[in-house]
């Protein structure tokens, strides 16, 4: 199981750490946290605003400096009585070898984690999940089931977000979902998507097109406000839809 191998090399691997916020008011909702941004990401999406995090080599030319593993683990024993969570997120952190023992290292120092995750890798989710290893699970929905391998230009078979998306609505942990406003979606597509969440908690957030990971993105302008409004009219009898400003 996957899982498995990468618990087995968790004492080997050096975690790729491509940034830190100090801290956030809002990332966590009722926390106040910092948040750890990872390297790598098995999705491009062409709107992704952290290009830098989708691969080393990205990163390695944005000329930036991975934070090493233990100076991070210091801050967060310095910072205990200040921060009351961490945010893991990327890139995606599901894509990094040693990522369940790097979430054990930061419960063990008795914080409570905040878990980003485009859901492509389930049976991570399940075992955090079932080892209450998280206490809060945000998931980003890219597109319908049948367009992902279009918008996210990913492999992953669609039966694996699916499963994310079912692990995570059955489960006790409080969490959401997210989708960006990507203007090449039809209202069509946002209808379809809330099918799969029924009565959950779903942010639409706008594209953020300036340090987009495709270049013709950075000159596509944000969806329209009127059709965002049809995309909330369609959707609100299906889930609980918010538009994050």
């Amino acid at each position: 199981m996957k899982v498995k191998r990468k618990q087995k090399f968790a004492k080997v691997i050096n975690m790729f750490i491509g940034g830190l916020e100090k801290t956030t008011l809002t990332d966590f909702p009722g926390k106040v946290a910092c948040i750890v941004f990872l390297v790598n990401c098995n999705f491009k999406c062409p709107y992704c605003y952290n290009k830098e995090l989708t691969s080393y080599p990205l990163f390695k030319k944005s000329k930036r400096k991975l934070i090493p593993e233990e100076e991070f683990f210091s801050f967060l024993e310095k910072n205990k009585k200040m921060l009351d969570g961490v945010v893991i997120t990327g890139g995606e952190p599901t894509c990094t070898l040693g990522i369940i023992d790097f979430v054990k290292k930061i419960k063990k120092l008795g914080f409570a984690v905040k878990f980003d995750s485009n859901g492509s890798e389930p049976e991570i989710l399940r075992y955090l999940i079932n080892h209450k290893m998280v206490d809060y699970i945000a998931m980003d929905i890219k597109a319908p089931l049948s367009k992902y391998k279009l918008i996210a230009r990913t492999k992953v078979p669609q039966r694996n977000i699916k499963k994310s998306i079912e692990l995570i609505s059955s489960s006790n942990i409080p969490h959401e979902f997210r989708t960006t406003l990507y203007p090449k979606l039809e209202i069509s597509d946002f209808v379809e998507m809330a099918s799969y969440i029924p009565n959950e908690k779903w942010f639409l957030q706008e594209m953020d097109p300036k340090n987009a990971y495709e270049g013709n993105v950075k000159r596509m302008k944000p969806m329209k406000t009127e059709k965002t409004k049809q995309i909330l009219d369609a959707t609100k009898s299906i889930t609980n839809v918010i538009l994050r400003s």
